[in-house]
């Protein structure tokens, strides 16, 4: 596959580092003039700008979190005036105050590149027909992927989110070869895609999806559904949006644009840094970022970087595909439960006969947490006989048990029965709170 800036993306690691540091103090000496919130925690660690030297200083520099963003809300944690900002994103907060990001132009410039970077090492070209089916607005999943495919020269269809029975119309009569949207409502086109019949005049080889968690099994039921090679993106407004990396045609995980971002692994209990290889809360710095930049920001995103050499030649380090998020962690009984790891289980024990949809279900009786598991049954299980579904239920409950160490109470639900999302899909419904 081609590599679009193999002076960049194939740079040797000692240069990379170099320019890292470079662009990293820089960017120190930036914010400490400009942000009060990065001057106000330097100072109170008694750190000036002069005290940080390159990448190896990096773990003196204070967190930023997600709060500072409310903290600060709406402008307080830009680096650049207003009339210097060109676009302002958004995405919605638990206290009611959104999390504002802004971009100047060259901000926009360098997201463009970096999604056309992960674009091009896919095979995609300026023949490419792209349908951008994340939501479009404040949300910066559309205008992300948007950006990319025109800055490959690809034809982009800016369908945003909605309305699926025009979104397979659409792909069908535009000859859409490029998907981008959630991996779950992949899942969902893929449904309606098989209901009705159409799969064979779909032209689709691609998937770029992101968004929100997925697993390798997921991964190969939307490649089955579509007809596709399904590909991960990452991104988060406060760094920048989709495109901070993404994965290259081997799917062994996803390039990190060291010459923007400087990824870190930590201990999310005590914020050490951890080893390459380690599995902890991931941590990005923006080192060119103009609008909104910020630095060591906790993603409570979990997983590892390697920088194991990738058969593709790009020598970027790379992420592994988060396994979940510390925010998005279940307590429950006293035991620590992702999602992710419910939804490895159902995928791996249900061949055909379910659906990727599912939802959890937490409640408190009696000072105790319930805990169960509704999944949706594929139609042609749903035909069987009541012993069949009881003995699959079984199944499942043993092996969350095994995995997990805890019982669930799994029911398996009719076709079609769990809610199908647009956007992110909704996983978890938990009734607990208040409650004692």
């Amino acid at each position: 596959m081609p590599i679009r800036n193999p002076e960049i993306e194939c740079m040797p690691r000692e240069q990379i580092r170099e320019l890292q540091s470079e662009r990293l103090v820089a960017q120190v000496a930036r914010m400490y003039e400009r942000v009060e919130c990065f001057r106000n925690r330097m100072d109170a660690k008694g750190l000036k700008p002069s005290d940080i030297h390159g990448v190896e200083d990096l773990h003196l520099i204070p967190f930023s979190y997600k709060s500072d963003l409310r903290d600060y809300y709406p402008y307080g944690l830009f680096a650049e005036p207003l009339s210097n900002i060109v676009r302002v994103h958004a995405s919605s907060g638990t206290t009611g105050k959104r999390i504002v990001v802004g971009y100047t132009q060259n901000d926009l410039e360098i997201w463009a590149e970096c999604v056309a970077r992960i674009m091009n090492g896919l095979g995609m070209d300026d023949a490419s027909i792209v349908q951008v089916a994340y939501g479009y607005g404040l949300f910066t999943g559309g205008l992300g992927a948007h950006g990319g495919g025109e800055k490959i020269g690809a034809t982009v269809i800016p369908i945003s989110s909605g309305n699926t029975a025009l979104q397979i119309q659409t792909m069908i009569d535009f000859g859409a070869t490029v998907l981008c949207c959630t991996p779950s409502y992949a899942m969902y086109l893929g449904e309606e895609i098989e209901r009705m019949g159409v799969k064979d005049q779909l032209k689709l080889e691609i998937g770029i999806f992101g968004a929100e968690p997925w697993s390798e099994d997921m991964r190969l039921k939307i490649e089955d559904a579509l007809g596709i090679k399904a590909y991960d993106i990452y991104g988060l407004s406060e760094i920048l949006g989709p495109g901070v990396s993404g994965e290259c045609e081997h799917q062994c995980g996803m390039h990190v644009w060291e010459d923007h971002f400087i990824p870190e692994i930590i201990d999310p209990d005590t914020g050490e840094v951890l080893p390459i290889g380690a599995t902890g809360e991931l941590v990005f710095s923006t080192i060119t970022k103009e609008g909104f930049p910020i630095l060591r920001y906790r993603t409570r995103d979990i997983c590892s970087l390697t920088d194991e050499k990738c058969a593709c030649g790009r020598t970027h380090i790379r992420m592994r595909k988060p396994s979940g998020r510390t925010d998005d962690m279940l307590i429950i009984r006293g035991v620590n439960v992702f999602p992710s790891q419910i939804e490895e289980v159902l995928l791996k024990v249900s061949g055909d006969a379910l659906t990727p949809n599912y939802q959890i279900v937490l409640d408190r009786v009696n000072n105790t947490d319930t805990f169960d598991v509704n999944v949706e049954m594929s139609e042609s299980f749903f035909s069987d006989d009541i012993k069949s579904i009881e003995k699959l239920e079984r199944t499942i409950t043993e092996q969350l048990r095994s995995m997990l160490g805890i019982s669930a109470k799994v029911h398996l639900v009719n076709p079609k029965s769990i809610v199908r999302s647009e956007g992110k899909a909704k996983r978890v419904i938990d009734n607990r709170k208040g409650k004692m």
